[in-house]
């Protein structure tokens, strides 16, 4: 037992204080709450690249120090620092935990020079608020900036995480690096991703297969993956080849419509589930010290119950649209998938998400089964629904409510989707120069429309 003890004893290691980047610290609020809030932490270094806001943060600090004299010793490490962050990343090449990149709008031109950054195993966190950008809006932008082509579809927010993740693993795999999401969310207005980055010439091999175009059909909610590419290991020998297609036909069998495709999206799973939930763990311990803890409880359920290894998902709503009938509800809609064999979840960006593992013809099969129980109108014109109804379902819906087709969080009454805290919840006008006389100009002018 002593030589047991002893050799857990030896296996712990003390934790050593880590060095952190926020890459675009504006006032340097974050920083701050990084140095006073967490445990272990070397130094913080606070850049931007504005010299009116490194100013702010000197401010900021002082003012802090002066308030919290108890903290004065952890906001001492605070580096207020001047610098563009691609510079300031390729000066210190290797030499971060955590890198931080928050900024207004697109961070794809700062994604090469973070990803050599961070020390061998570290954290680099990316926010990108193009949503506009990366859900389709405006698509070719979308390709210019991140090697990537959005689709226009129900689930284009969790498309949208997986276009960033795509383009960090991207720029990753330049340095002979490569990423493991560790938790990638759709928030409100933005999209942010925690990654942890390594050094292997091995993995570096595998991107191909961890990136997939996606097939989406223009009449239905019908769509595929298709890798990118693919591994073959026989015995000790591991070779790499391209994806095997395509995976759909010229039309679409359901409804009859020809294709769009779009990507290549990261296919691989966006979160580890066991971090996620050690992570909420960690969060309902300490409820009390989390102003936030109802909005990040509801993020860490919802992310901790996906289905991993399932990409993108379905609108149970938009599917019943296409029908022109109204939907089962989602109890009794996840409850037919898995009496016919198949896993399902919900998803993190879209409460109304159906995320399956079962094939879209099934899907399909349990709604035309529904349609018959609950006829709708005959539809004038031919249409993707006439041509879905048309068909007889192969595989006969069961309807029998199941236990498990309600989460966990749904069982106990947990928040998954809560309101926002106001009616005009978004994102304020990106940071600027105006003179005084200007702002006062713009106020009175807001307030003579209002």
């Amino acid at each position: 037992n002593g030589e047991s003890a002893a050799g857990e004893e030896k296996a712990v290691k003390p934790l050593r204080d880590i060095t952190i980047l926020e890459g675009m610290s504006a006032t340097g609020l974050r920083a701050l709450r990084y140095a006073q809030e967490l445990e272990n932490v070397g130094c913080v270094v606070a850049n931007d690249m504005d010299p009116t806001a490194a100013e702010a943060i000197e401010r900021n600090k002082a003012y802090n120090a002066l308030c919290s004299p108890d903290k004065a010793e952890a906001i001492s490490r605070v580096i207020p620092h001047n610098e563009d962050v691609r510079m300031v990343c390729m000066k210190h090449e290797k030499m971060f935990d955590v890198v931080d990149l928050d900024p207004y709008g697109t961070p794809s031109t700062l994604l090469d020079s973070a990803v050599t950054s961070v020390k061998e195993g570290g954290l680099l966190l990316v926010t990108a608020t193009d949503m506009a950008v990366l859900c389709g809006n405006n698509a070719e932008v979308a390709w210019a900036k991140y090697q990537s082509y959005p689709l226009r579809a129900k689930y284009c927010h969790e498309m949208a995480v997986r276009t960033l993740l795509a383009a960090v693993e991207n720029a990753a795999i330049k340095h002979r690096r490569h990423i493991v999401p560790v938790i990638s969310l759709s928030i409100d207005f933005y999209i942010r991703v925690f990654v942890r980055v390594y050094t292997s010439p091995l993995q570096m091999k595998q991107t191909p297969s961890k990136l997939s175009y996606v097939f989406q059909c223009v009449g239905c909610d019908a769509h595929e993956l298709q890798a990118v590419g693919r591994q073959q290991t026989k015995g000790n020998v591991t070779k790499y080849q391209p994806g095997v297609g395509p995976v759909v036909p010229q039309r679409c069998s359901s409804c009859g419509w020809h294709y769009n495709m779009g990507g290549p999206i990261w296919s691989d799973p966006i979160h580890d589930k066991t971090w996620v939930t050690n992570v909420k763990s960690e969060l309902e311990r300490n409820k009390d010290a989390y102003p936030g803890y109802g909005k990040v409880h509801a993020l860490l359920t919802m992310a901790s119950e996906e289905l991993l290894d399932v990409p993108l998902h379905y609108d149970l709503h938009a599917m019943g649209g296409t029908l022109k009938a109204t939907p089962p509800s989602f109890w009794l809609f996840k409850s037919a998938v898995m009496n016919a064999g198949y896993r399902v979840s919900g998803s993190h960006s879209n409460p109304l998400a159906i995320k399956t593992d079962a094939p879209v013809d099934v899907l399909w099969d349990i709604l035309r089964c529904w349609v018959k129980e609950h006829p709708v109108k005959p539809q004038s014109s031919p249409t993707p629904g006439e041509a879905i109804l048309a068909k007889e379902p192969t595989v006969i819906a069961n309807w029998t409510r199941r236990t498990e087709a309600q989460s966990k969080a749904q069982k106990d009454g947990v928040a998954r989707f809560p309101q926002n805290p106001t009616a005009d919840w978004g994102p304020k006008r990106r940071a600027g120069k105006y003179r005084e006389e200007e702002l006062e100009a713009k106020r009175r002018k807001e307030e003579e429309e209002d």
